[in-house]
């Protein structure tokens, strides 16, 4: 046989899954598999390690289609017609080819689009107030100017849900201005009069399954207050512009567009709806983001466009990596809008049909999300609907849940930020004024969009604060001896954790003895000084270490790197406390801090 007609590794026996399991568990030396390598994310979803043809695949229909036709947006709050209309002609030069218009209050249309050719480039709006006079106007200026009926693209959102969910209050005359929209728009079958959006759910804290159930719930809602007002369903699902956010989590988030478009398929059904045509709108999400290190927000928003695009998205919006913290520059507003640029043409996302069809993993995913979000669905109608869960604090019990055990994640480093609880960037300064307080819960009846950093944040403030106060940032120690391989992992380890705080951690400082270590870092400048080295070390020497120390000093903060078997024993010579896996971020340092507090003061 000719080589080279020979089948790519023909000459290598095929392996079943079963040998694959007996490789695995002899590595693990009987761990347990799953435990060990099975993957449950927060909702509650089990992720295997590895699939092969030997597994069962589930593979849901109508799960979208790879848009060719991306709509790439930037947002633009109105403040003036005249300014607003140039920034939108820039970011159109610039290769956007959406804008979504904030309108706070009313102004001209006309002004306001001039020179934008409606053929071409999406336009939406997040009306504010004064939703029906807009409307008109810009429908009139849409007929003034000969715009082709299909070519008009993008969607009005009056926020209903949205203002509902994070304010808590709800107008119903805010139906009867949907309405009249739709009949608007009625000419214009690619323009969509009703927004509904799932964003405030995941920004909030919520996971994909509460995020698109909700979602849905509130669509069940909308269509039982928007049929009394005689508007038919199929209109309804005609005009539906659905707003999510994405988070950090790729592959499920590309589960999770694939397993909303699949629901929302099915409930379309079960109204006898077989066809029908919505856009869904991703935006990168709040909670995700971070203004410590805020460049890694570029890495992040690139990721959530990914999953986004490859879940089959009709548009995306990427904020710029500042926005969190300051009025975005005309850097990274650019910056933000290349990324799905980049996607599109360099990277070939608009190129290619459904890249991820058929994937063991994925299709996995989309199917346990759909099951779970449909199985929450059908819970919450079973209470008696979205607004009546809402209402009674069910769904925002629910979100509670999941944020608390998030943000405990977070504090624990279980589920990595980077430069927020993992490798944060000591050469950075960062101002208090930026850094959050902490979230603090104003009513259980609202959700709040909020970052993820908030709690971590606080503790950076704190710190941020006793330099201003003081004009000294505390300095850290790592004192290291013994072992080699452990003093530098350890070391390593503990420069990582308690760089989060925004203390002077200075490098390692290896000495020959546990008594040189004590006596030098004893006198020196530091104001935390942190134990490093190994096990057999601390059995042998840790003590004397902690002793010698204090007959030395008793104001400094003395941490030791691992997880001591005599740690009472140590605690009782006057060790503060340890820095470990176990650790909690927020409590480790807050302690820290509290200690650093009072001995400035006294």
């Amino acid at each position: 046989m000719n080589d080279k007609n020979k089948t790519l590794f023909s000459e290598f026996n095929p392996v079943s899954k079963q040998e694959w399991m007996d490789k695995v568990n002899i590595d693990l030396k009987g761990a347990d598999f799953d435990k060990k390598l099975v993957w449950k994310n927060l909702s509650k979803i089990a992720i295997q390690p590895f699939y092969t043809n030997e597994d069962t695949i589930n593979c849901l229909t109508n799960t979208g289609e790879n848009s060719q036709a991306l709509t790439n947006y930037r947002a633009i709050r109105v403040q003036n017609a005249e300014n607003a209309n140039k920034l939108a002609l820039k970011a159109i030069e610039e290769g956007m080819n959406g804008i979504i218009f904030e309108v706070v209050e009313h102004i001209a249309v006309s002004e306001l689009l001039k020179d934008i050719n409606l053929n071409e480039i999406s336009v939406s709006f997040i009306l504010f107030s004064n939703e029906l006079s807009f409307a008109t106007e810009f429908i009139s200026f849409v007929k003034l100017n000969n715009v082709a009926s299909h070519n008009l693209k993008g969607y009005f959102d009056t926020q209903l849900i949205s203002n509902y969910v994070t304010t808590g209050k709800l107008d119903n005359t805010n139906f009867d201005v949907i309405a009249a929209l739709i009949n608007l728009t009625a000419e214009f079958p690619n323009f969509k009069a009703i927004t509904l959006s799932g964003s405030e759910y995941l920004d909030a804290g919520a996971n994909q399954v509460q995020e698109i159930a909700y979602t849905l719930n509130s669509l069940v809602y909308l269509i039982d207050e928007l049929t009394q007002k005689e508007i038919k369903v199929q209109t309804i699902f005609d005009n539906l512009n659905i707003n999510f956010a994405i988070g950090l989590e790729y592959f499920i988030e590309i589960g999770k567009f694939r397993a909303f478009n699949n629901l929302l398929q099915e409930i379309a059904t079960k109204y006898g709806i077989v066809e029908f045509s919505k856009t869904v709108t991703a935006k990168t999400s709040i909670w995700s983001k971070s203004v410590t290190d805020a460049h890694t927000n570029m890495l992040r928003a690139t990721t959530e466009a990914m999953s986004a695009i490859l879940g089959n998205v009709d548009g995306v919006l990427i904020d710029p990596y500042d926005k969190e913290f300051n009025n975005p520059s005309d850097f990274s507003s650019r910056i933000a809008g290349n990324i799905s640029t980049i996607l599109k043409e360099e990277s070939y996302f608009g190129k290619v049909s459904n890249p991820v069809d058929g994937s063991y993993y994925i299709e996995e995913v989309t199917f346990k999300i759909a099951e779970k979000a449909l199985e929450l669905f059908k819970a919450i109608e079973a209470n008696g609907g979205f607004y009546t869960s809402f209402e009674g604090e069910l769904i925002q019990e629910h979100i509670a849940q999941i944020r608390q055990e998030k943000v405990k994640l977070i504090s624990q480093r279980r589920l990595p930020l980077v430069g927020v609880n993992k490798y944060p960037n000591l050469m950075e300064k960062v101002s208090s004024e930026i850094l959050s307080d902490s979230y603090k819960i104003t009513s259980t009846k609202i959700l709040k969009p909020r970052r993820a950093s908030l709690e971590i944040e606080a503790i950076r403030k704190a710190t941020e604060e006793l330099v201003a106060a003081t004009n000294k940032r505390p300095i850290v120690e790592l004192a290291s001896f013994g072992n080699l391989t452990m003093r530098k992992a350890r070391a390593a380890f503990s420069y990582d954790f308690i760089g989060v705080s925004g203390f002077n951690v200075q490098q390692e400082e290896s000495y020959a003895s546990a008594l040189e270590a004590a006596e030098t870092s004893a006198n020196s400048e530091a104001d935390v000084v942190v134990i490093c080295s190994s096990d057999e070390d601390y059995n042998e020497s840790a003590i004397a270490f902690v002793k010698a120390f204090r007959a030395l000093n008793n104001t400094k903060v003395l941490l030791l790197a691992g997880a001591p078997s005599n740690i009472d024993e140590l605690t009782e010579a006057g060790l503060d406390g340890v820095v470990n896996m176990r650790s909690d971020v927020i409590t480790t340092i807050a302690s820290i801090q509290k200690k650093i507090q009072q001995t400035i003061k006294a």
